[in-house]
Parts: structure tokens; sequence; C-alpha cells
């Protein structure tokens, strides 16, 4: 992964996923783990198929190297042990994400990533786990997929950095690279108020092995302020996940319709935060498909 990020000035990054199949009517969402336990059905596998085909084949289109995530957001412990699917399903999940890649690598470079998020909402900062308390909660879902030799791990839409410290805690005792995404308003902060380089520092402060590299994702792309993006920023913000929406958190929430600004729009914004700032890691989330990464492959020198 360091050798990637060495390699390449963009790499590509997955768009939407639970978004987009929320808008299948073949298939239903989990109550308790959302879209994971699609990877143990035909008509489920059929559908994460699709959309990550879609992302390979555009990333390869161009000969872009492409990250990819195991569908496994809400597959926590908890969530796992009160649900009635099989308890090794984030395995599974890893497994199912690494020969979908495997019949895809004589055209594109592909690394998985295994994915976790937050323990309770992702907009309510209040809800976050303490440094400690995350550590111990999160530790048995990224030993699960750290033991399914995904390439790195990745842990998004976190709202709180008491529990993004915790969870790269636990990342780090894996020995594998590791990601932490906040979710950030329209101030440009983490939604618990912290500011991104205090946020990054204060994670980075928590651990020796540091993570790779910090992303921004389910926000939009202006909501990360130029101003604030430092030199001390530099080489650690490194990757942005986008919303296609420039609606506040709490808008989206409420709306029971898919909300977008233009592709070209949220792909200008993107493509200057590559150009300008350095992000080299580009990507989706709700509201984004296909399209969007097009316009990113078309238009990022």
């Amino acid at each position: 992964m360091k050798d990637l990020l060495e390699k390449h000035k963009f790499i590509l990054a997955e768009a939407a996923v639970i978004e987009r199949l929320r808008r299948n009517d073949k298939i239903d969402l989990d109550g308790n783990l959302v879209h994971t336990p699609l990877i143990l059905s035909e008509e489920g596998r059929v559908a994460l198929r699709s959309l990550y085909q879609e992302y390979l084949g555009i990333a390869a289109a161009t000969d872009r190297p492409i990250l990819l995530c195991t569908p496994t957001w809400r597959a926590n412990q908890e969530r796992v042990a009160a649900s009635k699917q099989r308890q090794d399903i984030n395995v599974e999940a890893a497994k199912f994400m690494k020969e979908l890649v495997a019949d895809e690598t004589k055209k594109v470079t592909a690394k998985i990533g295994g994915l976790i998020g937050c323990k309770n909402d992702c907009y309510l900062p209040e809800q976050g786990l303490s440094l400690d308390e995350a550590s111990d909660f999160h530790k048995w879902q990224i030993n699960e997929l750290a033991s399914a030799e995904v390439d790195f791990l990745i842990a998004v839409t976190l709202p709180s950095v008491e529990e993004a410290a915790g969870i790269a805690l636990a990342m780090e005792a894996t020995g594998l690279p590791y990601i932490i995404s906040f979710v950030i308003g329209s101030d440009g902060k983490v939604l618990d108020g912290t500011e991104i380089q205090a946020a990054i520092e204060y994670v980075d402060s928590k651990t020796t092995d540091n993570p790779l590299g910090y992303f921004i994702n389910c926000s939009y792309p202006s909501f990360l302020n130029p101003k604030i993006l430092t030199e001390e920023l530099s080489g650690r913000l490194i990757g942005i996940q986008a919303n296609a929406s420039s609606l506040s958190h709490v808008e989206l929430e409420g709306s029971k319709e898919l909300k977008s600004e233009s592709v070209s729009e949220w792909g200008r914004l993107m493509v200057k935060l590559n150009r300008d700032f350095g992000l080299k890691i580009l990507g989706g989330c709700c509201g984004t498909d296909g399209k969007h990464l097009e316009y990113l492959t078309e238009n990022v020198i």
C-alpha cells in the first residue's frame, strides 16, 4: 500500500455501494448487518458483483489502480451476534472480494480494504465510544478481517475523534496498514467539533505505527475547506470519498429521494483537491455511481 501511494498521484476508490443497493428492488438489506449477508445468496452476490465490476471496469479502462472495500460496514461483533447469520461473515465477505478481484488482476491493480464503521450513528458524535471502549469493541471485527488477509484496514464514517483513536489502536495491533476516515460538516470540522488537523494529530499521537493516512467520507467535497489544508496535513490527509449532494447530513437523513449536485460540479471540486492539495485517493459516497468515477478518470491528469 505504501508503494502504491508513492508510485501514483491518483488512485481511484469505489463509489457508493449501500445506497445503490437500497434502490435495487431485487434484493433486501438486513436490519442488523445491512448489505453483508448479500454475499451468502446468489441474488445478493450478483448485485454486489455488478457494482464492484462496474467500478473495476472504470479503473481498468484508464489503467488506474483502485481501492475496494469489503461489504462489512455494520458487521461488528454485537450485530453479528444478534443476527441469524454465520459468525465468520466478515471472513467470508473478504473471501468474496478477493475472489472477485482475482478475476480482474490482469486488467487492473486493485487492493481490498477490510471495512468497519463506528458502533452507533455516524452522524451523532455524542454516541461515539471512548478510546478504550472503541479499541475493545471493534477489536473482534478488525481481527476477523485481518485474519482474512485483506490488503489494508479502513474505518469510515467516523464522527468522533476518540472512537477513531481507539479503532486505530486496534488496527495498529494487527500489523496491517490502515486508514481512518472522518465525517465532516459544512464547517470543515469532524462532527464532534474537532478541526481536521487536530483530529489527525490526536490519533497519530495515540499510535506508534500511525495510520497509512486519513480520509474524509460521506461529506460533500466543498466541506473540505481549502483554508484548513495546511502543509502539516500534506501526506496525512490522502483521500476523500465524497457525497454527491451538498446538503447537510440532517437534510440528507430526512430525504426520501436521492439528492445530488451535477456530476461535473462534484467532479470539478474533487479534481481541485487532487491538483491543488495532493489528495491522491478519490472516490464516492452517498449518491454517487460510475458516472462520478468516470469523470475523475477522464479529468485527473
